[in-house]
């Protein structure tokens, strides 16, 4: 680390870095000093061009990964920091999607994280401040309605990274995750836009949250920021919660106005 800024001299691969949670994450770990590459199969903003990298990859194929991964590294000079963002949603109960759905599912949610963690930890192994953070969700320790196949996906993803850190911190490489709440991002603004009252659906989403509110993809992009960061040496194999309060706190219903 370099006195550029927080994240002067770090090379940070983003994946599903073109939209929401990924894209906020990425501007931001640039605006501090980062030189980022995003790896998805969709382009990048126009405005975003100038100071961040694309490359294109699909993380549901080995080849494709391992291709986008070695060129993000010649590209930046190296990796030090891989944040595995690239995510699918899915709605339903355990009756509600068939086989094929939880196989594209887990392999987009899980498997993605495993083929690029694969590709980039020979490259990680070389840098001074190793950090991966995967993007897990509430999902994985609160039970949520009409979400099985998403709940269950997640679940693995938050296991993975105590596993992960487990099996790689004595090379220096730290794995932690975030754990948003209802995240005001596209796929959200998707599934209320299908609603058959949107205005009450969002209502809905924001009620069961403590805080009232969605939560933003900035304040998920500063949580990961915070996990890769060089000064968080001393963190890894934990989850960070940025929900509202929706995994910890248990609120009294508002007192009625007595007017």
């Amino acid at each position: 680390m370099n006195d550029d800024g927080e994240f002067g001299g770090v090379r940070a691969l983003v994946t599903g870095g073109a939209s929401g949670i990924g894209l906020a994450t990425a501007r931001l770990l640039a605006s501090r000093g980062a030189a980022v590459a995003c790896l998805d199969p969709a382009p990048l903003p126009e405005a975003d061009a100038g100071r961040l990298h694309a490359v294109a990859g699909d993380v549901t194929d080995d080849a494709s990964v391992r291709a986008a991964v070695a060129g993000a590294a010649a590209r930046l000079g190296g990796l030090d920091v891989l944040v595995n963002n690239a995510g699918i949603g899915a709605q339903g109960t355990v009756e509600d999607n068939d086989d094929a759905e939880w196989l594209r599912v887990m392999d987009v949610n899980v498997l993605g994280m495993v083929r690029t963690a694969r590709a980039a930890l020979p490259h990680l192994r070389r840098s001074p401040c190793a950090a991966i953070v995967n993007t897990c969700s509430i999902a994985a320790t609160a039970g949520l309605p009409q979400r099985a196949l998403y709940s269950a996906s997640k679940g693995a993803v938050l296991s993975l990274t105590l596993a992960m850190a487990a099996d790689h911190v004595r090379e220096g490489i730290r794995v932690t995750c975030v754990n948003p709440g209802t995240a005001d991002t596209p796929w959200i603004g998707r599934l209320l836009a299908a609603a058959g009252d949107p205005e009450a659906e969002r209502a809905a989403l924001e009620a069961r949250q403590p805080s009232g509110r969605l939560v933003a993809a900035g304040e998920v992009a500063a949580a990961i920021a915070y996990l890769a960061s060089p000064r968080s040496g001393a963190t890894t194999g934990t989850s960070l919660a940025v929900d509202g309060g929706m995994q910890g706190l248990r609120l009294r219903p508002p007192r009625a106005d007595p007017s």
